[in-house]
């Protein structure tokens, strides 16, 4: 069943985040009580999930008010935990990974590559003007699945920056993921791709790293037939702007849009762990 109230962090969540926060300074004077950490990582999930502006955020809901989180959200972030989080998050990743191939569920035999561009509502680092959206502050997602649509790995770019180059980045970032006997194995055999990713110099590098390139080229009518296997990618695509925060970029720091982008993968994975195992 699903939960109807995602925002509210679970103790397997709020676990791998209590240990790094900062400690709080105490207070020099009198005044209201200081609304517990966990509420206030609430309140940032209810923003990522809904996608409402900070001060918007709904006090009946015990989370604190908007600004109290968003200067929460400053103050970790001042702190490093995003960076923390990410390693993290990470680490769940390949746990979960690691469970979904351990009962052979995981699709490594082939992974399919796609971006999507989202709009910025300001400009900041990895934004830029978005050849699809004349010219207006952009960003995109850069997602690497597997055969079944299980994220492996993705990237924010400016909204200028070509498909292609995160071609490699993103191969390079598989994880290795154990669970059967053996080595571990971390590329995939074949890796699907639409005619953004057509570059002869491209084939000849994935070529390099063991892994065939099945790739649209330029020139030719459509109906290649990758469709039928590329799908899964563009369905991923939209589970992750179905945490409404991803559909457009708030943020004009790019590491807490990153941070939102990497819980969003892990949950989605964790999804899968609780469908297939």
């Amino acid at each position: 069943m699903r939960n109807s109230r995602p925002w509210i962090a679970s103790d397997e969540l709020w676990s791998l985040i209590e240990p790094l926060l900062p400690v709080p300074a105490p207070k020099l004077v009198a005044g209201r009580p200081r609304v517990p950490d966990r509420q206030a990582l609430c309140g940032i999930l209810f923003v990522l999930h809904t996608g409402i502006q900070w001060e918007y955020l709904p006090q009946e809901l015990g989370f604190g008010s908007g600004m109290t989180c968003r200067r929460r959200l400053a103050t970790w972030n001042d702190a490093r935990v995003w960076d923390q989080l990410h390693l993290v998050l990470l680490k769940l990743h390949l746990v979960l990974l690691k469970k979904l191939r351990s009962t052979k569920q995981l699709d490594r035999s082939r992974a399919v590559i796609d971006s999507s561009h989202v709009r910025a509502a300001r400009s900041g680092p990895k934004g830029g003007p978005s050849p699809v959206d004349r010219a207006r502050p952009g960003s995109k997602h850069h997602v690497l699945v597997d055969g079944q649509g299980i994220p492996l790995a993705v990237s924010l770019t400016s909204g200028n920056r070509n498909d292609i180059t995160q071609l490699m980045p993103l191969l390079a970032k598989i994880p290795s993921v154990a669970g059967l006997v053996g080595r571990p194995r971390r590329r995939p055999d074949i890796l699907l791709a639409d005619r953004g990713y057509d570059h002869d110099k491209y084939r000849r590098l994935v070529w390099a790293q063991g892994i065939k390139p099945v790739i649209a080229r330029r020139g030719f009518p459509h109906g290649s037939g990758l469709g039928v296997h590329r799908w899964v990618v563009e369905r991923t695509i939209a589970w992750l702007h179905g945490f409404r925060r991803l559909r457009v970029r708030r943020e004009r720091r790019d590491d807490i849009h990153e941070a939102f982008l990497g819980l969003a993968t892990c949950l989605i994975t964790h999804r899968h762990v609780q469908r297939l195992c």
